[in-house]
């Protein structure tokens, strides 16, 4: 029985880890297209790993305030990159880099670098 929780509370810790490495690239990415207010939320809750009360008593406001304004600032990064795609194409990139590095490291086919290489100018 313990296995199991175990096990579920793996996947909701990685679940929350993936959600968090998430934002930090998204607030990467487009925190300049948030105001200072947000962006110093997003920072602090997710770069310095503050709480939601530790932040509400530095700005002197309520939790609440904080955690709704965390909300809607996850949700306008996630319209940023519905629109804009900075993460797809930076992780595509990653891909085809790492496969480009395999294939030189493997003796590919001068070919097959350029396939990688088109892959990579197709992006843009």
């Amino acid at each position: 029985m313990l296995s199991c929780k175990g096990k579920s509370l793996n996947k909701e810790l990685n679940g929350v880890l993936d959600k968090t490495l998430r934002m930090n690239y998204l607030f990467d990415f487009y925190q300049s297209l948030l105001t200072p207010k947000q962006r110093k939320y997003m920072s602090l809750y997710y770069l310095d790993d503050f709480s939601l009360g530790e932040i509400a008593e530095e700005f002197e406001v309520s939790r609440q305030a904080v955690y709704d304004n965390i909300k809607r600032t996850e949700a306008m990064l996630e319209e940023y990159e519905v629109k804009l795609s900075l993460l797809v194409k930076f992780e595509q990139r990653q891909e085809i880099l790492n496969n480009l590095r395999a294939g030189i490291q493997s003796d590919a086919t001068p070919e097959e670098i350029i396939d990688h290489i088109q892959s990579l100018e197709k992006l843009d």
